[in-house]
């Protein structure tokens, strides 16, 4: 057997190389930055930071008359004190639309927005901390607002139609499709289980190795956003729809490298985050047409099966790994709003005549 590399491992190793690749191309005194951020962040954190802080120099060398001919690497520190509230109110608008080097159109909504002004605050906040700089015009702005969307999940006659398309769809297919049908259905059939009977996301998913299942408790040990491992239960028909899928799994020789994946690519590989997508996309789309359902839409359906039956939001945080119980108590205030109508007839203050 081959020594254990997880994917968390060696997708770390992989943003390590990236993140050298792009300080390469960033100002010389942005290595301290990100030097420091090294032991509180993720790694995923540090390259996504990494790109968003190089598309707020690029836009400084193309907005800026005054930088025009500018080499992005050697900009000095002191370029950030001249930078005032309104040209991060540009940048703002800016992000909204615009060219790539490689003639990309790049657009943000409130979200992407929101990341990339919270990166340049980090940015700006440690040279000012340290004394290189003596303004910091990021905190003089408003942070985007974020509206709320609803919650797009499963009711559970869609989550039974689902399941069963997905173990008898194949008597409908032919040729090629079916052979590809049957040769990924206990995968496919086993992963969407495991969306709906544990609502782990969907990098947690394809980061299962074989090792992490543990059937004696019922139990996968997932990584959690930021590195944190906590173990996530589930039930009989996952139990169930796991153990199938790994006798089929036994006859798989992997590609090198790939032995210790959970769940494989018809490459033979650890499936991807894009092929599960896929997946779900291809499955559900038959079952609803009005809804557009991703493996987060499956996890949201879990939160919500769970809370319906517990009525317990930190019961809900907890086991859907939120480190805020807010963020929980947000998706589900609907829910909440529908019990507090129930309680307005649930007391009777006189008897009917």
């Amino acid at each position: 057997m081959a020594d254990r590399t997880t994917y968390h491992t060696q997708r770390d190793r992989e943003n390590i190389l990236k993140l050298r690749e792009v300080l390469q191309t960033l100002p010389q005194f942005c290595r301290d930055y990100f030097r420091a951020i090294d032991a509180t962040t993720t790694t995923q954190t540090r390259i996504s930071y990494a790109y968003d802080i190089r598309i707020f120099f690029q836009f400084l060398l193309t907005q800026n008359p005054s930088l025009e001919g500018a080499s992005m690497q050697n900009l000095p520190v002191d370029i950030l004190d001249q930078v005032k509230a309104i040209d991060i109110e540009e940048y703002m608008e800016y992000l909204k639309l615009y060219d790539t080097h490689e003639d990309q159109v790049m657009t943000n909504g409130e979200r992407g927005l929101k990341r990339k002004i919270s990166a340049l605050r980090s940015f700006y906040a440690y040279y000012f901390r340290k004394e290189m700089i003596q303004t910091n015009p990021t905190v003089l702005i408003d942070m985007p607002k974020i509206h709320d969307k609803a919650i797009i999940r499963l009711d559970a006659d869609e989550v039974a139609s689902l399941l069963d398309y997905v173990e008898s769809c194949g008597e409908k297919l032919t040729g090629q499709k079916k052979t590809y049908y049957e040769k990924t259905k206990e995968r496919d059939l086993a992963l969407i289980t495991l969306f709906l009977g544990t609502g782990i996301r969907v990098s947690e998913c394809v980061g299962l190795d074989i090792e992490d299942v543990d059937f004696r408790n019922n139990a996968v040990k997932v990584t959690r956003k930021g590195g944190n491992e906590m173990f996530v239960y589930f039930g009989e028909e996952v139990e169930k729809t796991l153990r199938k899928y790994l006798k089929i799994r036994d006859g798989i020789t992997p590609v090198a490298g790939h032995e210790h994946a959970l769940f494989y690519s018809t490459q033979r590989k650890r499936i991807s985050v894009k092929a599960v997508e896929n997946l779900v996309k291809k499955y559900t789309r038959e079952i609803t047409g009005t809804k557009k359902i991703t493996p987060h839409k499956l996890r949201s359906t879990y939160g919500t099966s769970l809370y319906q039956e517990t009525g317990d939001i930190y019961l809900v945080a907890d086991v859907l790994g939120h480190k805020d119980v807010n963020t929980t108590r947000k998706h589900y205030a609907a829910m909440d709003d529908n019990r507090r109508r129930r309680a307005a007839s649930a007391v009777r203050l006189r008897e009917t005549k």
